[in-house]
């Protein structure tokens, strides 16, 4: 029986053989991975591993296409046929595995990884790698790195090309973070193995390896810009126009909110996009869409997402109850304006599914007899939020208190 009926995709053998391949190329992989590449009758991979494995090779070489999509349906066609995927290092850790996945059951693939990049890269510097933040900054912004700035951690950051290094230096510098030590590890595990540290204020390291990993030791400046763990950042962190929830009131409407991983948030009439951003801060998997009426502020709400590391959050300009059409469905809603309009509370309610949660903010007695006329209706606790702050009055000191804000949380049956 030849090997193309014994990979037969009703047979017990994987036909996909996906393998990780170091910078040492042939030399750092077993003898099944090597068997494997041998009687492959298809090799897919980037172009440098092609070149890499090219004397196993004996059958067609298919070089990654642009958009990688076309070279999923490829390998997706040649089922049933023995196909190997070379990757780099660990392809389940931010590698192709993951996306092959989402189309090829896992029952029909086998896997045999080598050492991530992640992996070489604290071993060669002697860190504990479960103590270490990883970050995959390939492909997508560098404003990722943000939210784990904190003094004295430490930070592993995989980049797209030689020009990220320099970029993620220039990043840490105008942060307030120059004095944080970046080290630059280039082509890890081949020949061309280079370690490097610098400062980041004094980064000028030349002809980097597109293939690098950086590390950061980070070190905050008096003027650094910190990210706190907890909800309710300070409202100076953000760029708004006064259209903010306050950080006290904000704390307790993401308590409300109850974030659990991988949900989506609408934050209906967004201001300057205070609660989806501290939403998403919770989990890398949160997800929220940020609808606001107003062109500017929405704009707003997109810088300041990345200026907190959260460049995924979606912003949608427009008013609601118009614009919620065609939106992925919520699974929590907070509404922190407009929601006295006509057709926005019953909007928001309608998207929600069942178990789906609504927090609602009320600070003008218009939106307030609103909240008022729905919990009565449907139930759900309802709270006053009073707080005040110490100010001067004359030479003295005294209390001035913020407007009230009245909040109603619901769960949909």
């Amino acid at each position: 029986m030849g090997d193309s009926q014994a990979f037969s995709s009703g047979g017990n053998a994987p036909w996909l053989t996906i393998i990780g391949l170091g910078e040492d190329g042939l030399a750092g992989l077993g003898d099944e991975a090597k068997h494997c590449i041998a009687r492959a009758a298809t090799v897919f991979g980037g172009a440098r591993h092609l070149e890499l494995a090219a004397p196993l090779i004996t059958g067609e070489k298919h070089a990654w296409l642009s958009p990688f999509e076309r070279s999923v349906e490829a390998v997706v066609a040649a089922r049933g046929t023995p196909v190997v995927v070379l990757a780099s290092g660990d392809p389940f850790f931010f590698g192709v595995g993951v996306t092959l996945t989402r189309r090829i059951d896992r029952t029909e693939m086998q896997v045999l990884p080598a050492p991530s990049s992640f992996s070489l890269a604290a071993a060669r510097l002697g860190w504990a790698l479960q103590d270490t933040v990883t970050v995959s900054l390939h492909g997508r912004p560098l404003d990722l790195i943000r939210p784990h700035l904190h003094p004295g951690s430490r930070i592993l950051a995989l980049t797209s090309d030689e020009n990220g290094p320099a970029s993620l230096a220039a990043l840490l510098s105008e942060s307030g973070f120059g004095q944080s030590r970046l080290t630059v590890l280039e082509a890890l595990g081949g020949p061309q193995e280079r370690v490097t540290s610098q400062h980041a204020s004094d980064f000028s390291l030349p002809a980097i390896n597109s293939l690098n990993v950086c590390a950061v030791e980070v070190a905050a400046g008096t003027s650094a810009r910190v990210l706190p763990l907890v909800a309710g950042l300070d409202d100076n962190l953000f760029e708004h126009d006064g259209q903010i929830t306050k950080r006290e009131v904000r704390a307790l409407t993401l308590s409300a909110l109850a974030p659990r991983r991988g949900e989506l948030l609408w934050d209906i009439g967004a201001g300057s996009g205070s609660i989806g951003i501290e939403w998403m801060l919770c989990d890398p998997a949160m997800r929220a869409i940020a609808i606001e009426g107003s062109p500017e502020r929405a704009d707003r709400i997109g810088r300041n997402a990345a200026q907190f590391g959260v460049p995924g959050l979606t912003v949608v300009q427009g008013t609601a109850p118009a614009v919620l059409a065609g939106l992925p469905r919520p699974d929590v809603i907070f509404i922190g304006g407009g929601g006295s309009e006509a057709g926005v509370m019953e909007a928001a309610i309608a998207a929600l599914p069942s178990g789906g949660r609504l927090v609602a903010n009320a600070v003008t007695t218009e939106m307030e007899a609103v909240l008022l006329a729905h919990q009565a209706r449907l139930g759900g606790p309802l709270i006053r939020i009073d707080i005040a702050r110490a100010s001067p009055v004359g030479a003295m000191t005294g209390w001035r208190p913020a407007m009230p804000v009245t909040q109603w949380s619901w769960v949909k049956p």
